[in-house]
């Protein structure tokens, strides 16, 4: 995730992506976001999650320190917004009351993520032949924030929590230690080196 933050993009994608793995929120809950859905002093927010149920999304001090460049003086509205005002026949919900800018749509962030991560999905590819490469999607920060969560120990019944989950068996996917998540396992436990300590 380190190269991920480190790339040349615009604050709306670095406070887009930051929130996204802080958070380990749905990508469309954050999207559909509004300012005044946002208690920034509290490092979290108001999402509306799958079946229509209010819920509470946190973030971490990444997404606190972006945040309030990305917002500026908006009070209401969209959090995330397309870079041009938004076209004729654009429902009122989508459209920034203060600068007339429209809800930036799943397709879009999700398009300008699959661009921008293309070397890093494929770190052996050549910059000459980024054009045939796929990238990750958005859904790739979610699962990569659960899954370092589960790495790091996180409990089951907080797992659950963050990720919004009503099953344990959902949880599965995120719970399958990388290999260099055992191999630390392996060597924290190893009698040996317990002595040495």
């Amino acid at each position: 995730m380190a190269a991920l933050w480190r790339l040349d993009v615009a604050l709306r994608e670095k406070t887009q992506w930051k929130m996204l793995y802080e958070s380990a929120a749905r990508a469309d809950e954050v999207l559909c976001l509004n300012v005044e859905d946002l208690y920034p002093q509290d490092k979290r927010g108001k999402i509306t999650a799958k079946g229509g149920a209010i819920e509470w999304i946190h973030w971490q001090s990444g997404t606190a320190q972006l945040l309030p460049r990305l917002i500026a003086r908006r009070t209401r509205g969209p959090l995330f917004l397309t870079d041009r005002k938004a076209p004729a026949g654009t429902p009122t919900l989508d459209v920034c009351p203060e600068t007339g800018r429209a809800r930036l749509s799943y397709r879009r962030a999700e398009e300008i993520f699959e661009e921008n991560t293309r070397l890093l999905a494929n770190p052996l590819a050549s910059p000459d032949d980024i054009e045939d490469l796929d990238g990750w999607t958005l859904h790739r920060l979610r699962h990569s924030a659960l899954t370092h969560d589960a790495e790091d120990g996180t409990s089951t019944p907080m797992l659950l929590a963050r990720s919004r989950h009503a099953s344990v068996r959902s949880l599965e996917r995120y719970a399958r230690p990388g290999v260099d998540s055992v191999a630390r396992h392996v060597a924290e436990r190893d009698p040996a080196a317990r002595r040495r300590t």
